[in-house]
C-alpha cells in the first residue's frame, strides 16, 4: 500500500496542474485570437482586390479610379489592424507558424501604406484630371494638367517602391508554399505597378520642359524602318525636326538618310570595345546611327550629324519610332487617308510604309515624299485634337514597352531621369530578379528584304539550382532562329527591294548579321550554328558579345545556339532582349524551379 503523499506535493501537482491548463486555455484563446482575425484579414484583402480588379480597365476616367483607390483604402486598413496587434506581434516570435504570421503582417501593412499614403494623394489629383486634358488644341497642349499632379505622382511612385521593397526583403524560406506563393504574388504585383507609378512619375517631370514650358525646344525624330534592321529596330530612313514651345508642337523639317553624306571618319569616338564589334560604320552614315544597340550612343550620334549639317545647330534631344509604333498611334487617331487616296490604319500602315512604297515608287525620291507625307498627315491628326487621350497613352506604353519609342535628352538631368526606362534603349541589364539576354539585327544586304525576314528566340535552362532566396546557379541556351519567308521568285522585285547585288549579296537572298549579348557577369559555354557557320564576337561594357551571320535564300533558316554560364549565384529568371521587328514582340523568359 503507497503512502499518501504530503499535503505540499499535492498542493504542488494542483498549482502546476492548474498552471498547465491556464496555459493551455491561453494557447487556445491565441490559437483561437490568430485564427480569428487572420480569417477577417483574408477577407478584407479579398475585398480589396475584388474593389482593385477593374482599376485597370479606368484608364480614360481618372475620377472613377479615384473612386476604386476610396474603396480598397477601409479594406486595407483594417487588414493591417487585425494582423498588428500586440498578440499578433508575440506569435511571430514562435516558431513555424511565426514566419507565417510575419510575413502576412508585413503584406498587410505594405498594402495598407500604398492605399492610404502612396495611392490617395495622386487619386485625389486625379479626381480633378481629365485625361482630355491631354487633347492638343490648335497645337498646343495645356501644361498646366501635367504640372498639376507632379507632387502627387512623385508621392505614389516613392511609397509603392518602398512596399514593395518591404515585400520582396521578406525571406521566403522558411514559408509554407501557399504563404510562399501569395507573397510571391503580390511582389510581382508591386514590382509591375512600381514601375507604372515610376513611369507616371518621370513623365510629369520630363513632359512640361520637353514641351517648352522653360522654353522652345527642338528634337530630332528617327523613323526606323523595320524593312532594313538595324539593332535598335531598322535604319533611319527619314527624320523630322520637331518644335515645340509653352506646349505647342509643330514639324519644324523633314528629311531623308540620302541627305547625308558618308562621312570620312566617325563624327563621334565610339570607343575600342564598338568599334571591335561594329566598325565606325555607326558614326559614318546617319542610316547606321542604330546599329550601335545603346540608343544614347545613336541619339549622340545622330545629333552630331544633324549639327554638322544644319550649321552646327544642337537639337535638345532625340526620338526614334517604327511603323510599327506608329500603327499603335493609328487606333488612337483613326484612320487618315491620303492624298495618294491610300488610308492608313493599324492594319495598313506597316505594308503600305514597309513593303507597297517600295513596289509602287521606284525613285528614292518619291519613296521619301510618300514616307514624309504619311508622317506629316499622322502629327497634324494628332497635334490638332484629333485622338483619343487613353487610347493615345496606351499606344505611346506598348510602344516604350516594346522598345519601338525610343528617347534620349541632351538635358544630362532629364536623360538621368530617362536612363533606366525601357525608353532610354540601353544595353540589356541585368539585376537581382533577372538576367537579361540581347539579340541584335543587323541588315547586310543593303536591301529592303528584312520585311519578309522573321527572327525568334527560344531559352532555356540545361543545368540551374536554385535556393529558396532566389539565388541561381547554372547554365541556360539561347536560339535565334532567323527565316526568309520571301516569295520564291523574290530575285524578281525592285532593285530597292534586293539590293540588286550592291553589296555583293545575290537578288532574292537576305544577309543578317546578328550579335549575342551575355547576360553581365555570364561566361560563354558553346556556340552553334545549324548550318556550321563560324561565330565571332567581342566585349562590350561588361557583356560577352558573339557574333554571326547567314546569308538564305526564300524558304532557308538558320539556328544559333548560344549557351552560357552563371558564375556567380544570380536570378532565377532569364529573359531575351533586343531588335524590335515588324513581328508582334514576344515575351521569351524561363525561370528555374526552387530546389
Amino acid at each position: 500500500m503507497t503512502s499518501p503523499l504530503p499535503s505540499s506535493a499535492r498542493t504542488a501537482g494542483r498549482v502546476f496542474a492548474w498552471v498547465l491548463a491556464g496555459v493551455l486555455i491561453a494557447v487556445v484563446l491565441v490559437v483561437a485570437w490568430i485564427g480569428i482575425r487572420g480569417a477577417l484579414a483574408y477577407g478584407h484583402l479579398r475585398d480589396a482586390q475584388a474593389a482593385a480588379s477593374g482599376a485597370g480597365a479606368q484608364l480614360s476616367d481618372p475620377a472613377a479610379a479615384a473612386d476604386t483607390v476610396a474603396g480598397i483604402a477601409p479594406h486595407t486598413a483594417a487588414a493591417h489592424d487585425l494582423t498588428s496587434d500586440p498578440i499578433w506581434r508575440l506569435a511571430e516570435g514562435a516558431p513555424w507558424i511565426g514566419p507565417q504570421l510575419a510575413a502576412v503582417s508585413s503584406v498587410a501593412a505594405s498594402l495598407d501604406d500604398i492605399a492610404s499614403d502612396a495611392l490617395a494623394p495622386l487619386a485625389d489629383a486625379a479626381a480633378g484630371f481629365p485625361l482630355d486634358a491631354l487633347r492638343p488644341q490648335d497645337g498646343r497642349i495645356d501644361l498646366t494638367t501635367i504640372v498639376q499632379i507632379q507632387d502627387a505622382a512623385h508621392t505614389a511612385a516613392d511609397g509603392i517602391a518602398a512596399a514593395a521593397a518591404s515585400v520582396s526583403a521578406i525571406d521566403r524560406t522558411p514559408l509554407l508554399s501557399p504563404v510562399r506563393g501569395a507573397v510571391d504574388q503580390v511582389d510581382a504585383l508591386l514590382a509591375e505597378t512600381t514601375v507604372a507609378t515610376s513611369a507616371l512619375s518621370r513623365a510629369t517631370t520630363l513632359l512640361p520642359a520637353m514641351l517648352g514650358a522653360e522654353g522652345p525646344r527642338n528634337y530630332l525624330v528617327l523613323f526606323q524602318n523595320n524593312a532594313e534592321w538595324r539593332s535598335l529596330g531598322g535604319i533611319p530612313g527619314a527624320m523630322a525636326l520637331l518644335h515645340t514651345d509653352g506646349g505647342a508642337l509643330s514639324l519644324a523639317a523633314q528629311e531623308s538618310s540620302t541627305d547625308y553624306p558618308r562621312y570620312d571618319a566617325s563624327v563621334l569616338p565610339l570607343g575600342d570595345e564598338m568599334t571591335a564589334l561594329y566598325g565606325e560604320r555607326p558614326g559614318r552614315w546617319i542610316q547606321n546611327v542604330t546599329q550601335a544597340p545603346d540608343f544614347a550612343v545613336a541619339a549622340a550620334l545622330a545629333r552630331e550629324m544633324w549639327a554638322r549639317e544644319h550649321g552646327g545647330q544642337q537639337v535638345d534631344g532625340v526620338i526614334a519610332l517604327d511603323p510599327v509604333a506608329l500603327s499603335y498611334l493609328l487606333a488612337a487617331t483613326g484612320p487618315i487617308e491620303m492624298p495618294t487616296g491610300d488610308v492608313l490604319t493599324p492594319e495598313t500602315a506597316v505594308p503600305l510604309l514597309l513593303n507597297e512604297a517600295y513596289l509602287r515608287y521606284e525613285r528614292p525620291a518619291d519613296q521619301d515624299a510618300f514616307f514624309a507625307a504619311a508622317a506629316a498627315m499622322v502629327f497634324d491628326r494628332m497635334a490638332n485634337g484629333g485622338v483619343d487621350p487613353a487610347a493615345l497613352v496606351e499606344a505611346l506604353g506598348k510602344a516604350g514597352d516594346e522598345n519601338r519609342l525610343l528617347l534620349w535628352s541632351a538635358h544630362e538631368d532629364e536623360q538621368a531621369v530617362l536612363a533606366d526606362t525601357t525608353l532610354a534603349g540601353g544595353l540589356p541589364v541585368t539585376d537581382a530578379a533577372t538576367a537579361r539576354f540581347g539579340v541584335y539585327l543587323n541588315d547586310g544586304t543593303g536591301s529592303k528584304m528584312d520585311f519578309y525576314q522573321t527572327a525568334t528566340s527560344t531559352l532555356t535552362w540545361n543545368d540551374c539550382r536554385v535556393d529558396a532566396a532566389g539565388t541561381t546557379v547554372g547554365d541556360a541556351t539561347m536560339s535565334v532562329t532567323i527565316a526568309n519567308n520571301a516569295p520564291a521568285d523574290a530575285a524578281s522585285l525592285p532593285a530597292y527591294i534586293t539590293g540588286g547585288g550592291a553589296f555583293g549579296v545575290e537578288p532574292g537572298i537576305a544577309r543578317t548579321v546578328a550579335y549575342a549579348y551575355l547576360p553581365e557577369g555570364w561566361e560563354l559555354a558553346d556556340a552553334t550554328m545549324s548550318n556550321g557557320a563560324g561565330f565571332g564576337g567581342g566585349m562590350h561594357d561588361g557583356r560577352r558579345v558573339v557574333s554571326f551571320s547567314a546569308d538564305l535564300a526564300p524558304g532557308q533558316s538558320v539556328t544559333a545556339a548560344v549557351t552560357a554560364k552563371a558564375v556567380t549565384p544570380g536570378a532565377a529568371t532569364i529573359e531575351v532582349v533586343g531588335t524590335p521587328t515588324t513581328a508582334p514582340v514576344a515575351d521569351v523568359t524561363a525561370t528555374c524551379s526552387y530546389s
